[in-house]
């Protein structure tokens, strides 16, 4: 299968984040690579934070899709209405489709957002390519090809503290990944989910060479748990000096 196909398949999300994408690793892994190898595949547990940051890019970039959401007319997850219908599964609550309704509405009334995200772009592109010997995967946001920018909408609990989730949820590695795939530079557009209040970052050199660090350490650990022949987990062992 050549490359066009490839990314043409990628672009299905069933694809993407199943079996067939799971051939090439992903920034989603970077965090499991460094922390737990041995988790590396294993599905991970919805959160609202997962499921409200989903509904606010399928609002802005697929708002067709959004009927693919269900939501609970409830005040929380806690009550015996919601736990009737969700049947264990992770559901969205009015109240936060309230609140990213007024986050969506924020971000495309302000006139650059507006320009970035409405101009000549491309929406939900998988790019593919090879990363420290490794095959990879990312799926861009937002392709700007007049400005030649990848865009990444975040939502974040506290805007002021963003450069500091930046470095937790590895965002510096999702910079370094999705600038060798796409071949633009990346510029993260992220809103404060209490105060609304909108961030724009581009990415120093500083920030990628840290996002390039945790890729090669996340190879390193990739190559030594699962390409390693001979390679006994259970006598692994960290060793620091405090």
């Amino acid at each position: 299968m050549n490359e066009d196909k490839i990314i043409d398949k990628l672009r299905n999300d069933e694809d993407y984040y199943g079996d067939f994408g799971k051939k090439y690793l992903s920034n989603s892994d970077i965090s499991t690579l460094l922390s737990n190898p041995l988790a590396l595949g294993k599905k991970l547990k919805q959160s609202p934070a997962f499921l409200i940051g989903g509904y606010f890019h399928t609002a802005i970039l697929e708002p067709d899709k959004l009927k693919n959401f269900k939501i609970v007319e409830s005040t929380s997850r806690n009550t015996k209405a919601y736990k009737e219908i969700s049947g264990g599964e992770m559901l969205l609550l009015q109240s936060e489709v309230d609140m990213i309704e007024l986050m969506t509405d924020k971000i495309l009334s302000n006139d650059v957002c507006e320009g970035l995200i409405r101009g000549n772009c491309d929406y939900e592109t998988p790019g593919i390519g090879e990363i420290e010997n490794e095959l990879w995967k990312g799926k861009a946001d937002i392709l700007n090809h007049d400005e030649k920018l990848i865009i990444d909408l975040k939502t974040t609990a506290d805007l002021n503290k963003f450069r500091w989730s930046a470095s937790k949820y590895n965002y510096d590695s999702q910079a370094y990944i999705y600038q060798k795939l796409f071949g633009y530079e990346m510029l993260f557009i992220a809103i404060d989910k209490t105060t609304h209040q909108i961030g724009m970052f581009d990415c120093s050199p500083e920030f990628l060479q840290r996002g390039a660090d945790k890729v090669k350490r996340a190879v390193e650990q990739y190559q030594l748990f699962y390409q390693q022949e001979g390679f006994d987990p259970s006598q692994f062992f960290i060793n620091e000096t405090l």
